[in-house]
């Protein structure tokens, strides 16, 4: 399995990462959040969430900075994006995102 990295662009973050699956009864498909983004928005977060506004392609959604268990975070990516933008577990794309407000 290949690291995430990530990149900042004023208060935007690009992270680029393998997409992942859960081995759950319902899965998540997700990509993974570099620690070091972590240790950034562990301020931010509320019972371990972390809102944030995220976009792949032309596709943007609000979701959360989930925790993975081991001190790392996930991105969570929904069935009609990656419907919408081709993706399948073991791709590699970047998520770009900004931390929202918790509605």
């Amino acid at each position: 399995m290949s690291k995430p990295s990530y990149t900042k662009s004023g208060k935007s973050t690009q992270v680029t990462g393998l997409v992942e699956i859960f081995n759950l009864v319902n899965p998540w498909v997700y990509v993974r959040v570099p620690h070091e983004i972590t240790e950034e928005t562990q301020y931010f977060a509320d019972r371990g969430l972390v809102a944030i506004k995220a976009k792949v392609g032309k596709y943007s959604w609000n979701t959360s900075l989930m925790p993975m268990g081991d001190g790392t975070q996930f991105i969570p990516l929904p069935a009609k994006l990656r419907k919408s933008e081709s993706i399948e577990v073991g791709d590699t794309v970047t998520v770009s995102f900004v931390l929202r407000n918790r509605e």
